[in-house]
């Protein structure tokens, strides 16, 4: 299926720098199925105007550049800071004014808003402002200084009304039409008058007493420009002159601050990643507020009638004695029918019963469980309002605090655990419930309730009239006034899944119900249809408590009931004739799709239909179709009053129910893209790319209200700018429980002018509603703060990109209520996330068509790229209690990867901006600069020895030998009885032993063997292919002495022989093999019918069978005419899947045997545990010849046995009490996976490491260095001294450069910056600093190794700790590569290479490895002060991405961290895409949830886009003998499509 490929995004601004730094907060949960919710936090439009001292001075200092990135790079790097700070002084004259008199008395006026013609400039009218000094300069557009003017048009149906607003933009001085607006790189060159640099800082205040604050900023300045600035010849600085006695200290402080040794952890500094992340400029053509500062609204205030109760339990005390017959509440069955009226009566005899139970009737009399003031939770279902009201007003005459909460329905309920903490920290203990919801509750097995995750423990107490007492008729509720005790508190879900408790108190309850009667005309006995939920919001506030203060009667129509049935609230309002409807937009919308010309309903008697999400923008889509298709049923079009509303502040607006049919609702359509910076700007409804707003109505009587910037000071905004709505008045809630400080920040808000005094002496409440007040006091509301997702400095709401996604053939694929859309914070900045459930039978190539065109939709209408787009199967995203999607929870599964997506598309490419720019290869420097370079620097070239071989004095018998072979003949002779050998098998036992005289006869009779029956002359070439064990040992020498060049190969595997046996085949080949000797069941197998399948087994050489051997001794041992010759060939398959044999000579494995001894002490005495494969590279050395060469006994430990007995390896070096031992990583690897748990029993059978002084691990690559930790610390209980575990490094040049050995000091570990490495460098950070990475020291550099650090591509010498290719010089180095293709002279150079200048006689060879020497403060054995050499990686393996050099295992690192399912990774580049699989321990269902969070860590840790994610099953990355993962063999396998994946996801 090709991959759908949506429209190139068109490039994005990218918020500045500083904001990117700083993640903003991540999105919310919402209670209804549509209104999702993502961001809060935006970024400040401050216009030019409003520049305050703080603001501009950080700009300067944090550079929030203006310059477009083409400018940006050609000037010099250090300049921009001062050309900055040089613009924004240069555009703004601070002064200090007071306000103008008789602002802050303006509310104490009647308010109104100025949408009429005013002026925008703001010099001259307002003192207030800061002004611009100097004339506007004109670069050669004279358009740039011109009026704006602005019609905003409010369009109802068909008739329009035209309010026209004139609003006069700001002379901008020094605008660039070529490009950056403001300042900039270009600013200074631009200006036509050739002006300098000259600033002038206007302080109004006296100079001679200047305040800290003011201080601080100046030498913040001062610390920026010496920073940023050339030196000055002359010049002044804002009036200082540069030699003044005050500079020199300055800038002694700024030199030591300049460059500290090393930057410290994350705390104490900036990341230095302002340099490498790419900062988009703003787009110099954004559109900037340019009205007047808009003044408070007033609401129309709020007249007293005389017979308003004086509180709500007055008023039903009332209701039920004089009307007790007058119906208060009817509740439905799920079939519609009326289950049961509710009538005052009832309702106010049953509240006294709860009032008085709960009080007299729970603990002791003398030890009441809740007294007056007591909070007590409400946990009644959605189906239940009878029993509801009841115990809420119980609540509010016995004195005590419901808490209405929803039905936790499981122990794993979405939010559940967060609604526990509320009812915690209101000190709740008592629980009221009805009987069917006490019945409904999870029980234990003895009947108990159990203990809900997070809640505190509570009593269970039922309101059913049967278990309640009747009150003595002694006993009366105390009925007082409204007064300010809290009187209910309502909770409320916040963007981060966090539940808060708003306290309204009864004044404010009374309030409330009183605006809401006078704003909604509500009269006695009047009926009301309630779709909503009763126990919070709109519901409640009224169908619970205004209905009930004006004796109306509500029908409550549950939820339930609108799934069977969506036209039933429809079905009531005509069956009762009601006169209010309370609904939401999602209501009205189920209501069309379920009318089928149904022909009896008649909506005439409705006088308002209330919308409780009227301030969702697309609420109005609803709203509208709604009136079309039922106006012909007498619906009136002035009957749908849109209301915004908001937890802490109670109803915001309501829009009147009229009885005038030609005053239209107002409507704007407003540009989004405007609406991205705040700015309100009008459109044409033609255009996709707008937003249509309705009205919510005006202001509640005896509010005031105001919007002011969403973040930041609390300060008013333009008339033309979208701010967060705030209100002033008695009916809001007035705190957050117990939660003191965010109170603060949203209930105790100060309004502020320009000028920075406060608009009104009260404090004004944060509604978290974003939207303006518009003509006629209408107020607009176009998002929430909790949907905001601030994408590169330009806000986005969550509804609209919802809206947007549904516009995209809504029905067909995805459920309309059940899509998510929130953001995360990738890569310092906001990424936007859709996730929707999909219908069943939707196919994957439908719903791939339908990302495709959302992706292209909300590109082109919101200009943003989606980060990410996952469909999940129906019914899987986490529910609120009515249905709608958990938003937090939702993405909190996004997040630690528990989603599990049927599908998804990732599109970093399109939505990833801010990536560093590409690194550019620098032209590169002669020898001499890089020798001056290293002098200058203080550095010494980086070059390391170990011990001199020729100057070591040891009793080393083996040492006049010249070859092996003489030295197995002279120890057969000398010592016979010697055990060389030990091989044991899976159970611990010994399987065979060699002494030394019984391994030269066996060799002895393999010669005859080879010399007889293989006719093989002197030099030729066996292949030896055993398993390991003993027989490849005899086999190896029996060839020396028969003058023969063995070659070791790693027999095919039985189960496996059509991959394995291809590279027998091929190693035979290519070694021109003449003879091919191995025991009788390999000799079987590769005549078998498997092998015939797998190769031509034909063409194999002479096969001789060394189990049958000939008795008789060869005429003479083979002695070598030259130790120059061929002793061996060591054949290996490279990580990247290259096979390259090397040649060893006679004198170079000699040379290596006694480098080995020396360096790890090995006598006869002395025995070694080797746990490695022997087929090649130090493996080989240490298995077959060490203990020939140096006397000591070796325990050869098969590595395949430890695959059925893990603790074999470490048994055996405790019972043979051995001091050293050698293993692979992968040995390691299945020691600490398969023994992790059984420590305490190993120590029980008396396993004890404490012997053990080396325990080294043979490898050829970067020290894995958490490996070996976690090894060190999981064995420590045994014994294991950390010390001992250490690495050795060898390659295809020289198989062993370093190996720890017995002397010396420990493996130093530093830690260097990722980001340096990926450009070559190396910069040593502290442990924990961002971006660290930890090298381990690959052991010590062997007696007679040279080793120095050169560039890999001029050959030149590199400087102490510089990275470079390690080069090394020793007599053990191999001789050469062995190929029969014939391009040795283009591999000569990795043998024989030379320095391009520096020590140009020394023949090096070259590793292929790049790594660094640094000189370390220990000291050697023989008091030299001792260099480490730290291996990075292979250049061959090395990836070239964005012109940096990466290394496979740091990304691979990351990836495998990124999940707890994820077993392996490995990474290749394919047509210079990034692909990454990883190996996926869980169910297939978990292999989605993998993508978005590899490509996350990937992005954030790297700086780099996936380009392939895939998924595989354990096993499929092909790991070698030596435990390195083969990347080739992988990517290989990937382009011929054999991996089998699970899943493979292309990012876009």
């Amino acid at each position: 299926m090709a991959v759908p490929m949506p429209s190139k995004r068109r490039s994005l601004v990218v918020q500045t720098s500083m904001d990117a730094y700083t993640p903003p907060d991540t999105s919310s949960g919402s209670e209804d199925e549509g209104s999702v919710q993502g961001d809060s936090q935006g970024t400040p439009t401050s216009s030019q105007g409003s520049i305050n001292m703080e603001h501009w001075i950080s700009q300067a200092i944090h550079g929030s550049t203006t310059s477009t990135t083409s400018s940006s790079s050609t000037q010099s790097g250090g300049s921009g800071a001062a050309h900055r700070l040089a613009d924004v002084m240069a555009q703004t004259h601070i002064e200090n004014h007071s306000a103008p008199p008789g602002r802050n008395q303006a509310l104490h006026r009647e308010l109104h808003t100025q949408w009429s013609a005013t002026r925008g400039s703001p010099t001259g009218s307002d003192p207030a402002h800061p002004r611009f000094t100097g004339k506007p300069r004109l670069n050669g557009d004279p358009g740039m200084l011109r009026q704006s003017r602005k019609s905003l048009s409010f369009s109802p149906g068909k008739s329009r009304v035209v309010y026209c607003v004139v609003l006069m933009c700001h002379s901008l001085p020094h605008q660039n039409p070529q490009g950056p607006s403001l300042g900039g790189a270009g600013a200074n060159k631009g200006s036509a008058s050739g002006e300098g640099m000259a600033c002038q800082l206007h302080l109004q205040r006296p100079l001679h007493r200047p305040g800290p604050q003011l201080w601080l900023m100046v030498s913040q300045v001062l610390l920026a420009c010496s920073r940023s600035l050339p030196p000055p010849t002359g010049s002044c600085f804002s009036g200082v002159p540069v030699s003044s006695r005050v500079s020199a200290k300055i800038q002694q402080l700024v030199n030591t601050l300049k460059r500290p040794k090393r930057p410290p952890l994350r705390e104490f500094f900036v990341d230095d990643f302002e340099e490498l992340l790419e900062v988009q400029q703003p787009d110099p053509n954004q559109p900037k507020p340019e009205g007047a500062q808009m003044l408070a609204m007033r609401g129309e205030q709020l007249g007293v009638v005389t017979n308003w109760p004086p509180s709500l339990e007055a008023a039903l005390q009332r209701w039920g004695t004089i009307s007790p017959k007058a119906p208060c509440l009817t509740t439905m069955d799920t079939n519609g029918k009326p289950l049961y009226i509710l009538t005052y009566g009832k309702l106010w005899t049953r509240s006294m019963k709860v009032a008085y139970s709960i009080l007299h009737k729970l603990g002791t009399k003398q030890e009441p469980m809740v007294r007056p003031g007591d909070r007590v939770a409400l946990v009644f279902p959605n189906n239940d309002p009878a029993a509801f009201m009841a115990a809420f007003y119980g609540c509010l005459l016995a004195e005590v605090v419901p808490v209405p909460i929803e039905v936790p329905l499981t122990r794993k309920d979405a939010g559940s655990q967060q609604i526990g903490f509320l009812l915690g920290s209101c000190g709740v203990t008592v629980a009221l419930t009805s009987d069917a919801c006490h019945k409904g509750l999870p029980k234990s097995p003895t009947g108990e309730i159990p203990q809900f995750k997070g809640w505190p423990k509570l009593l269970w107490f039922v309101t059913e009239s049967k278990h309640l007492s009747k009150p003595p008729r002694d006993w009366f509720p105390h009925i007082k006034d409204a007064n300010n005790d809290t009187a209910y508190i309502e909770y409320k879900t916040c963007k981060d899944g966090s539940v808060l408790g708003v306290t309204v108190t009864r004044t404010a309850l009374l309030t409330h119900c009183q605006a809401l009667t006078q704003a909604c005309g509500y009269t006695e006995a009047e009926t009301i249809v309630n779709v909503l939920d009763f126990k919070k919001d709109v519901g409640l506030w009224h169908g619970i408590l205004t209905s009930v203060m004006n004796m109306m009667h509500v029908i409550s129509i549950p939820y339930s009931l609108m799934k069977v049935n969506p036209l039933s609230w429809i079905q009531k309002v005509c069956q009762y004739k009601a006169k209010v409807a309370c609904v939401k937009s999602r209501d009205m919308h189920w209501a069309l799709v379920a009318h089928r010309d149904q022909r009896d309903i008649n909506l005439s008697s409705l006088r308002m239909l209330i919308v409780a999400d009227g301030a969702n923008p697309w609420s109005i889509s609803s709203c509208d179709a709604f009136l079309n298709v039922f106006q012909s049923k007498g619906l009136r079009q002035e009957v749908i009053c849109p209301c915004a509303s908001s937890p802490e502040a109670l109803t915001v607006a309501i829009r009147r129910p009229t009885d005038d049919s030609n005053q239209p609702p107002g409507r704007g359509v407003l540009s989004m893209h405007g609406l991205t910076y705040g700015v309100i700007r009008v459109d044409s409804e033609e255009k996709l790319s707008v937003l249509t707003v309705q009205d919510v109505g005006l202001v509640m009587p005896g509010a005031i209200m105001c919007s002011v910037k969403p973040d930041g000071v609390p300060q008013l905004c333009r008339t033309d700018e979208i701010g967060e709505l705030c209100v002033c008045a008695v009916a809001t809630g007035t705190s957050y429980y117990g939660l003191s400080g965010m109170t603060k920040n949203t209930f105790e808000v100060f309004p502020m002018t320009s000028s920075g005094a406060p608009i009104s002496e009260y404090p004004f409440i944060r509604t978290g509603l974003l939207g303006f007040v518009g003509p006629g006091g209408l107020v607009f509301v176009v998002g929430k703060m909790d949907g905001l997702m601030v994408v590169s400095g330009r806000r986005h709401n969550a509804d609209d990109i919802v809206a947007t996604a549904l516009a995209v053939e809504p029905m067909k694929f995805v459920y309309r209520g059940r899509i998510a859309v929130f953001s995360v914070t990738v890569l310092h900045d906001e990424r936007i996330v859709i996730v929707a459930e999909q219908r069943p039978d939707s196919t994957e190539e439908d719903s791939f068509q339908w990302m495709s065109r959302v992706l292209q939709a909300i590109d082109s209408i919101h200009q943003v790229g989606v980060y990410c787009l996952a469909l999940v199967p129906a019914n899987t995203l986490p529910k609120t209690p009515l249905g709608g999607i958990h938003l937090s929870e939702t993405k909190q599964l996004f997040l630690e990867g528990s989603l599990h997506p049927c599908n998804v598309l990732m599109c970093p490419h399109t939505c990833v901006t801010n990536l560093p720019k590409p690194r550019q290869k620098q032209p590169e420097i002669g020898p001499a600069s890089v020798m001056v370079g290293n002098l200058v620097s203080g550095k010494r070239i980086a070059q390391a020895s170990g011990r001199d071989l020729g100057q070591i004095e040891d009793n080393d018998q083996a040492r006049k030998f010249l070859f092996l072979s003489e030295v197995l003949q002279w120890r057969a002779q000398t010592t016979p009885d010697h055990v060389l050998y030990t091989l044991l098998n899976c159970r611990g036992a010994i399987a065979n032993s060699l002494t030394c005289v019984q391994l030269h006869k066996r060799a002895e009779k393999i010669a005859v063997m080879l010399m007889e029956r293989g006719h093989l002359q002197d030099g030729d070439h066996v292949a030896l292919v055993y398993p390991p064990g003993i027989d490849l040992i005899a086999a190896f020498y029996g060839c020396l002495y028969a003058g023969c060049v063995p070659i070791t190969v790693r027999p095919p595997h039985p189960q496996n022989i059509a991959t394995t046996l291809p590279t027998v085949k091929m190693i035979v080949e290519v070694s021109r093999s003449a003879c091919l000797m191995t025991t009788q069941l390999i000799c079987k197998l590769l005549r078998s019918r498997e092998a015939a399948a797998a190769v031509d087994v034909r063409t194999w050489p002479l096969i001789l069978d060394t189990d049958d051997l000939p008795k008789k001794r060869p005429a003479q041992i083979c002695k070598p005419c030259n130790p120059d010759t061929l002793a061996y060939l060591d054949f290996s398959v490279s990580t990247t899947g290259m096979l390259a044999g090397v040649k060893m000579s006679h004198a170079a494995t000699s040379a290596f045997c006694r480098s080995i001894k020396l360096q790890c002490e090995l006598y006869p005495s002395r025995e070694v545990a080797i746990c490695l494969d022997p087929y090649c590279g130090l493996g080989f050395v240490l298995w077959c010849l060490c203990s020939v060469y140096s006397g000591h006994q070796s325990i050869l430990i098969p590595p395949s046995e430890l695959e059925t007995n893990p603790a074999l390896w470490l048994l055996a070096v405790s019972q043979y009490k051995v001091r050293d031992t050698f293993c692979s990583y992968s040995v390691m690897e299945l020691c600490t996976k398969g023994l992790g748990s059984q420590t305490e029993s190993l120590k029980a059978r008396g396993l004890d490491l404490s012997r053990v002084r080396t325990c080294v691990v043979v490898a050829e690559e970067r020290p894995r260095i958490a490996l070996t930790q976690s090894f060190s610390k999981l064995f420590k209980d045994l014994g294991l001294h950390p010390r001992a575990v250490s690495t050795s490094f060898g390659c295809r040049v020289n198989l062993a450069i370093c190996l720890q050995g017995t002397s010396g000091p420990d493996p130093t570990t530093v830690y260097v910056d990722m980001r340096a490495l990926r450009h070559d460098r190396v910069r040593l950070v502290e442990r924990g600093s961002p971006h660290s990475l930890p090298l381990m020291e690959s052991g010590k550099i062997l007696p007679g190794v040279r080793i120095i650090i050169a560039n890999p591509e001029t050959k030149g010498p590199l400087g102490d700790s510089h990275l470079g290719e390690i080069w090394v010089h020793s007599a053990h180095n191999a001789s050469g590569y062995f190929t029969i293709y014939g391009d040795e002279s283009l591999q000569s150079d990795h043998f024989n290479s030379r320095l391009s200048f520096g020590d140009t006689q020394t023949i090096w060879a070259r590793t292929g490895y790049l790594g660094f020497l640094r000189r370390t403060e220990l000291t050697d054995a023989n008091g030299e002060r001792h260099d480490a050499l730290y291996v990075v990686g292979a250049l061959d393996e090395a990836m070239e991405l964005r012109g940096m050099r990466y290394h496979p295992i740091d990304i691979e690192t990351s990836v495998i961290r990124a999940h707890k399912s994820i077993t392996e990774c490995a990474v290749f580049t394919w047509t210079n895409l990034l692909v990454v699989v990883v190996e996926l321990d869980g169910s297939e269902q978990e292999a989605l949830d993998l993508v978005p969070l590899v490509t996350n860590v990937v992005l954030e840790e790297h700086y780099l886009i996936v380009g392939v994610v895939v998924v595989v099953d354990i096993g499929v990355i092909p790991i070698n003998s030596r435990g390195e993962k083969q990347r080739m063999h992988l990517r290989d396998g990937f382009l011929a499509d054999q991996l089998d994946p699970i899943y493979v996801a292309y990012n876009m």
